[in-house]
């Protein structure tokens, strides 16, 4: 689950490169494929022989340019974290550590399902 973060800049020049570049190569889409978006990047070079990936690359070369630094952290694939923010691993630690303890006092009998439903679901929510 960790997360890589990528450059703006460079984001910025392979999405112009793919709007400005003249030539039958399509060079457009090669920015989805480093930040992370192969399948957009596929989409983006089958269409290449059309006009629409070039005009969307560069629509996207100035939305990448407005975009925070923070907007370019991608987790990994197998994380299940989506287009992700950046995570804190501590924290993530933390909450496991919390919800052990929770379920280690659940299954002791100190405390109901329900009460740990639903203290579970704040440590969840905290989070979240």
């Amino acid at each position: 689950m960790s997360t890589e973060l990528r450059s703006r800049p460079v984001a910025v020049a392979l999405a112009w490169l793919g709007a400005f570049t003249p030539g039958p190569i399509p060079l457009s889409g090669l920015h989805k494929f480093y930040l992370g978006q192969p399948v957009w990047g596929v989409v983006y070079l089958l269409l290449g022989w059309t006009q629409i990936p070039r005009i969307a690359c560069a629509l996207e070369g100035v939305w990448l340019m407005t975009r925070p630094p923070e907007a370019f952290a991608i987790s990994d694939p197998g994380g299940g974290t989506g287009q992700g923010t950046p995570i804190d691993v501590g924290q993530v630690s933390a909450l496991g550590v919390a919800l052990r303890e929770l379920d280690t006092l659940r299954q002791d009998g100190l405390i109901s399902e329900h009460e740990f439903e639903q203290k579970r679901r704040q440590l969840l929510d905290q989070v979240g």
